[in-house]
């Protein structure tokens, strides 16, 4: 296994909370994404991240989700596989998100 660690909805929002700089990477469909996002999250689809990638930056923190936590793992493994020393994975994804009553905004058009 690649080095990433699993994270709670409940971690993900003390993290968020206490002003910890992380970057927030969605990698679901673009129609997932369209019925809404965890506030502050930048869009990746699962299928582009090897090419957008360089993007992000490897001295942060960066969590990944999609709408349960088996795509996300894939893409915390791909980043840590490429040097990304921080990578963090959403247990259950925004459904685990949701499920514990956090908000879910909607991504600004582009």
């Amino acid at each position: 296994m690649y080095g990433f660690q699993e994270i709670t909805a409940d971690q993900l929002k003390d993290l968020s909370d206490q002003g910890n700089e992380f970057i927030l990477v969605d990698v679901r469909s673009p129609a997932e994404v369209a019925r809404g996002v965890i506030q502050g999250a930048q869009h990746i689809p699962l299928h582009i991240l090897p090419m957008s990638l360089q993007q992000l930056d490897k001295s942060k923190t960066v969590v990944f989700y999609c709408l349960s936590g088996g795509r996300s793992a894939q893409a915390a493994a791909f980043a840590a596989a490429q040097g990304f020393d921080q990578v963090l994975n959403l247990r259950g994804g925004i459904s685990a998100w949701a499920n514990r009553g956090l908000p879910i905004s909607q991504l600004p058009s582009q």
